[in-house]
């Protein structure tokens, strides 16, 4: 994808290096949140987490509130979130994130792609778009 500018812009995602068992990369709050489910973080991690995602619940918005279809398999198969890169404030946080999936032995890749797929909603800061297959 290009820009206004023709410059090409790569959106970055954070995410498990292997399906899940619908076939999808977890990204990388679904996998906190899943050992949170679990009852696997410390106190400390636990409390970074609910600050965190509470912080990012306010910076920007879940796509599934403009559209509840956006993540419907049937109509979106695959859609999967990327940050766009000029979220420098929201990828800023993601370390800590990391931290915790590495303390409990969890991969989490950085990836970037010119092309995340058809873009089935976007706003300042991030794209959802379904995987080209």
């Amino acid at each position: 994808m290009s820009d206004e500018h023709g410059t090409v812009v790569e959106y970055v995602r954070f995410q498990s290096p292997h399906r899940n068992s619908r076939g999808h990369f977890t990204g990388i709050f679904g996998l906190v949140n899943t050992l949170a489910r679990q009852g696997r973080l410390t106190e400390q991690q636990e409390s970074f987490r609910r600050a965190h995602n509470r912080w990012y619940d306010d910076a920007y918005t879940d796509p599934s509130t403009v559209d509840p279809t956006v993540y419907d398999d049937a109509v979106n198969p695959g859609a999967m979130a990327w940050f766009k890169p000029s979220a420098t404030h929201l990828i800023d946080r993601v370390p800590g994130y990391l931290a915790i999936l590495a303390a409990h032995g969890v991969e989490c890749l950085m990836v970037r792609s010119a092309d995340p797929g058809r873009i089935v909603y976007e706003d300042d800061v991030q794209v959802v778009a379904v995987p080209r297959r």
